[in-house]
């Protein structure tokens, strides 16, 4: 087995691969609608730019973090449309420009803090290295939205293994974000890497269990795919029915994505 790289050089490396897709956009290109309704790919990429601009203030300057989130409304969507706006007002090469320094700076301040020591975030104080997970999920999915907008494929290598653990360990979310209880009990996830190796979690006699790649996994829970169009299987009824509600984000779960509704389903 040949191990993924650590957080910090797996996000740069996922961040590089977004970034090639975004240079060989012409500039039209930015306003093209994504799956997520009402965004475009300047929207992903201003999302982007405003989550990790948060996150490398809370790698370098805990303090100025407590002071931002103190002002944040309680209102989620209005706090997102309020980061959006700053990045939205410029023009996409100065946009793209943003993005790969707010990118630099994230990675470089989390990966200057201690592994033992935490940072502040929204909920919880969080170690840099489940941040930088954290980052690699939402640079999945919104790199995932601009893919589909432009129609190319993103590479995707063994560093997934930092988001699929990122995903186990917050299998949970679903339920939060529905106000539904967390069932009392643990599943075996079972997912396959991209290079063939086989990641493991949970009770190895457990009998619910998710098994499938790491690809459709990370779709899942980023509900970028429906579970009905992926390669994965559930065994039991709390992990039949966890499929239908997975998702590795705080906040609402969104429309996600309806049955077959790209070309073809992934296999």
């Amino acid at each position: 087995m040949t191990e993924p790289h650590d957080v910090f050089a797996a996000l740069t490396a996922t961040g590089d691969e977004f970034d090639r897709v975004l240079a060989g956009l012409h500039e039209d290109d930015w306003s093209l609608p994504t799956p997520s309704p009402g965004w475009t790919i300047a929207h992903q990429v201003a999302h982007l730019s405003a989550t990790f601009r948060m996150a490398g203030l809370a790698g370098a300057d805990p303090d100025a973090f407590r002071r931002m989130t103190k002002g944040l409304s309680p209102d989620f969507d209005a706090n997102v449309e309020h980061a959006l706006a700053e990045f939205l007002s410029e023009p996409p090469n100065v946009l793209f420009q943003r993005w790969q320094s707010e990118k630099a700076r994230a990675i470089a301040s989390l990966a200057a803090v201690p592994a033992d020591q935490v940072v502040p975030w929204l909920v919880n104080p969080l170690p840099p290295g489940v941040l930088a997970a954290a980052g690699m999920m939402e640079l999945f999915a919104h790199g995932q939205d601009v893919a589909d907008a432009v129609g190319v494929r993103l590479e995707r290598t063994d560093d997934l293994g930092h988001l699929v653990a990122f995903a186990v360990r917050t299998w949970d979310f679903g339920y939060q974000a529905r106000g539904v209880p967390t069932p009392d009990v643990r599943i075996r996830f079972e997912i396959t890497a991209p290079s063939g190796t086989l990641w493991t979690f949970g009770p190895e006699d457990g009998a619910d269990r998710v098994t499938g790649p790491a690809e459709d996994f990370c779709l899942l829970v980023t509900r970028r795919r429906h579970h009905e169009d992926l390669a994965l299987t559930a065994t039991g009824d709390v992990a039949t029915a966890w499929l239908r509600i997975a998702q590795a984000y705080r906040g609402p779960a969104g429309v996600g994505r309806k049955p077959r509704q790209f070309d073809t389903a992934r296999s």
